[in-house]
């Protein structure tokens, strides 16, 4: 981007920063929750740059005193070299937050874990997926929802829906989608399995799929494009947990998109569930729609389990971790597995970044 055009954005972003600055402080728009926070995220979101501006701005007016001063005092000189080394890295900054970014980095998401090869060992893994993820959302302060879920035999999970949001509006825009966004993929285990008697190291694989979570205002549902389903909900094995028929199965006619929920108690409740699900993966949809119409198509997350097509490995023998995308590997697995993400995440956000440094789309799916 060439300095004129990052002067044009600057501008055109410090307006509306303050503009929604003014919005926040009538009382009137916090009538509208779902308004307020809309404008309050975006506010978050464009903070930085304008602490950013203001900051290099006093930098440099600094600068011009200091240098003006320092023919006469030479403790000025000082001054001035030491303003001289700051106000590059203010720039730096400020042009780093300039950048386009993810404009999902805002979002909660909704986190889908699916078992795939492996049979019961897959549950299991897909179960302490759920687990971590968990434990990372309780370190972080995140308020975590089970939507729906489905366990297998063991004690595993075959499929598990698990809504994640912040509490508040997130410092810098920096929401749960700009850090769990990364985690969507095949994961492969390589461990000896509980149902293993012989002791051998088996390798099996569960499937994580993160959407944004949408609000009504972002994906407009008609209700008669929409079939509603109701059967009755079942546990491992098949039973039935219920005596009514209180699950909910929806399927969003014009894409074919099906949404499906047996948690709660009461069909109601399923209901409005199975629509949130639903609500966010017609947003997926949608938004990959315009990255291909816009020719620049971001590699879908895995929707199939296969262990060919794998953005992690958790190698349980060696306590060992490997993104495949960034050839990042630790050997804290055992830490990992207890929520401790961020070093593998910062590595991701970082190249992440560095792809958009350089002109790209930020997209590491492509490995």
């Amino acid at each position: 981007m060439s300095q004129a055009a990052d002067s044009n954005r600057l501008a055109v972003l410090l307006a509306e920063h303050s503009e929604l600055e003014t919005q926040l402080a009538d009382a009137s728009i916090h009538a509208d929750a779902g308004l307020a926070r809309r404008v309050g995220r975006r506010y978050s979101e464009l903070s930085p740059i304008a602490t950013t501006n203001a900051e290099l701005q006093a930098a440099l007016a600094d600068l011009s005193a200091a240098e003006e001063l320092a023919a006469d005092d030479p403790d000025f000189a000082a001054e001035a070299e030491q303003l001289r080394r700051e106000v590059p890295r203010l720039e730096e900054k400020l042009a780093e937050l300039l950048l386009p970014r993810d404009p999902d980095d805002s979002r909660d998401v909704i986190v889908e874990i699916k078992a795939g090869e492996g049979g019961e060992e897959s549950a299991l893994f897909a179960s302490d997926l759920l687990r971590m993820y968990l434990r990372y959302a309780e370190k972080h302060g995140w308020a975590t929802e089970v939507i729906d879920s489905q366990e297998s035999d063991m004690g595993g999970v075959k499929d598990v829906s698990l809504a994640v949001k912040t509490k508040g509006n997130p410092e810098g825009g920096n929401g749960v989608w700009s850090r769990l966004k990364f985690e969507g993929g095949v994961h492969r285990v390589q461990r000896v399995p509980a149902t293993e008697s012989q002791g051998r190291i088996h390798t099996s694989a569960a499937g994580v799929l993160v959407l944004p979570e949408a609000e009504e205002i972002d994906i407009e549902i008609n209700a008669n494009e929409v079939r509603v389903d109701t059967y009755r909900s079942s546990g491992p094995g098949g039973q039935s947990v219920n005596t009514t028929d209180s699950a909910i199965r929806l399927t969003h006619l014009p894409t074919g998109i099906v949404a499906s929920c047996q948690n709660e108690k009461s069909q109601l409740q399923n209901k409005e569930q199975a629509f949130r699900i639903l609500r966010a993966r017609l947003l997926a949809a949608k938004q990959e729609e315009a990255d291909a119409a816009a020719g620049a198509a971001r590699k879908s997350q895995v929707r199939t389990v296969d262990r060919s097509e794998r953005v992690r490995t958790y190698n349980y023998p060696q306590n060992r971790v490997t993104d495949h995308r960034i050839g990042y590997t630790a050997h804290n697995l055992d830490q990992v597995m207890q929520g401790d993400m961020d070093a593998v995440l910062d590595a991701l956000t970082t190249a992440e970044r560095q792809s958009r440094l350089e002109g790209g789309d930020g997209d590491l799916s492509r490995g």
